[in-house]
């Protein structure tokens, strides 16, 4: 039986973490709840008792195992955490580490994997601060229920639904059967291997304002920079201009062109056992850079572009030992482009995603990937968020790299 803990916090929400932990109880799951005390203005402990028949948590202070320390406890105790709803003061708490009640020193306090439900109004919801806020808890690897649009509490009619009870339990059934069908091995083949990583786009630039770049945001190579380094690899991140926090035990190398990428990875390349060429890097970048700004003028502009260094090339043809993953992302034909980038450019993995596709890839924080091996197998990943997929793929991996 797994084991959920539901935090849940004070929003007029609440009323819907009842409905939750019936229905998680229902489907065969071992449920505590957590209470902030704003969430005890809206709700009470006796209702969560009374469906989970298990006790309720609400104050830090009241150990009510004297031979542990509940909050610790509790988050060891957890298969996995939900937070149903995540108001907007939580998530900001969470984002930056505060740990003054209940429910945030437990989440301090665990590496269980946890999702977490916002649920407020639209505007609290799209204020910068709260992204911020959301984008941080993403990148520490939290789990997102997307809110929903509907008739909210405060009379718009909008984005910011805490999502459906049923829905949460069906994606928490998704991610459980994921795991039993993709466990992280307890003896990881990645343990003290040395692992590099690009990650983000590139910028070229044309003269002092203006510059060459894509859409690319860097998720897909951090996520993978950190699960290595979880499963024990020396890992070494090689990336461009993007808004991501440094992933934890990671060397981070911050670049700018597809010159300075090309460099970094190619002073390291001997050392490492595995490369993951995740980084979206500009292909071509102007011939000049301009020593001060191009001024607005008549008619059309043309300007002369170069080719820049193809790194994934450059690493296919002088690998020695090392295990090389490169990433396409294409609008059309994907199979065929990823199988003629596969033999191309001698990788011994490439996988591939349709980024005409606007619901996944670059700024998303989903993903569908597929990916093409040496041998011919292809392995479709599924849509997944990128910390997700992350895992499937070093998953794949740990059974197929030799």
């Amino acid at each position: 039986m797994k084991r959920i803990l539901l935090a849940v916090t004070g929003g007029i929400a609440a009323y819907k973490a009842i409905d939750l932990t019936s229905k998680l109880t229902q489907a065969g799951y071992d449920v505590r709840v957590m209470l902030t005390d704003h969430a005890q203005e809206f709700v009470t402990p006796l209702a969560f008792q009374a469906i989970g028949r298990n006790p309720v948590y609400t104050n830090t202070f009241i150990e009510q195992n004297p031979q542990e320390i509940q909050h610790v406890a509790l988050g060891d105790w957890a298969d996995a955490i939900i937070v149903a709803p995540a108001t907007a003061n939580t998530i900001a708490k969470l984002a930056n580490g505060i740990a003054d009640d209940m429910v945030t020193s437990t989440l301090l306090a665990t590496e269980t994997p946890k999702f977490i439900a916002p649920a407020m109004n639209v505007h609290m919801y799209e204020n910068k601060r709260t992204q911020s806020n959301l984008a941080t808890l993403s990148g520490d690897g939290y789990y997102f229920l997307e809110p929903g649009e509907g008739f909210l509490a405060c009379g718009y009619v909008a984005k910011g639904r805490m999502e459906e009870p049923i829905q949460i339990v069906e994606r928490l059934k998704q991610y459980f059967n994921d795991l039993e069908q993709n466990p992280v091995p307890a003896s990881s083949r990645f343990n003290g291997k040395h692992a590099l990583v690009t990650a983000g786009p590139t910028v070229e630039e044309l003269d002092p304002v203006r510059y060459l770049s894509n859409r690319s945001s860097g998720k897909i190579g951090y996520a993978l920079a950190e699960s290595l380094a979880k499963r024990g690899a020396e890992v070494t991140l090689v990336s461009g201009p993007t808004h991501l926090d440094s992933p934890k035990h990671v060397d981070v190398v911050q670049v700018q062109s597809a010159d300075e990428m090309f460099e970094a990875v190619k002073h390291r390349f001997s050392e490492q056992d595995i490369v993951f060429k995740a980084a979206a890097v500009s292909d071509y970048a102007p011939v000049e850079m301009l020593e001060h700004k191009l001024k607005k003028q008549e008619g059309t502009l043309s300007v002369t572009f170069k080719r820049t260094p193809d790194i994934l090339k450059y690493l296919g043809e002088h690998k020695t030992s090392q295990y090389l993953v490169g990433f396409a992302a294409e609008t059309q034909n994907v199979e065929a482009y990823a199988q003629k980038k596969l033999n191309n450019k001698n990788a011994d993995v490439i996988i591939a995603n349709n980024v005409g596709d606007r619901t996944i890839g670059f700024s998303s924080d989903d993903n569908d990937y597929t990916m093409y091996y040496k041998n011919g197998d292809a392995m479709p990943l599924g849509k997944h968020k990128k910390v997700e997929l992350a895992e499937h793929i070093l998953n794949s991996l740990e059974t197929r790299w030799q």
